[in-house]
């Protein structure tokens, strides 16, 4: 098997992963995920922080395709976000199936 298949799979376990705790917050609070954070307690703090890092490839996406469509931003926007979203989705992808592999060999 190539190792760039191998790349591709750890980027979409990582965008996958970014889209269900996307549309979790939504189900949960019925407000799209943002990078704005505004709360008064610690816990409600950490879990918005830590959503955001595992979210972040679809809000920066989500944010860049409503900028091509509706603000009407040149296409280098567009392609240097899905850069800045793959990217980060690759990484996400990494810490996800390192921490599944840890956690199977404790169990």
């Amino acid at each position: 098997m190539p190792e760039y298949l191998f790349y591709i799979y750890v980027t979409a376990i990582g965008f996958c992963a970014a889209g269900l705790c996307t549309s979790a917050w939504k189900l949960v609070t019925g407000r799209p995920l943002k990078f704005g954070l505004q709360v008064d307690q610690t816990g409600q703090a950490i879990l918005g922080v830590l959503a955001r890092v595992l979210a972040g490839p679809v809000i920066v996406m989500r944010n860049a395709i409503k900028g091509a469509v509706v603000e009407g931003r040149a296409p280098l926007w567009l392609a240097l976000s899905t850069f800045i979203s793959t990217i980060w989705s690759f990484f996400s992808g990494v810490v996800l199936l390192e921490m599944m592999f840890r956690l199977q060999t404790l169990i």
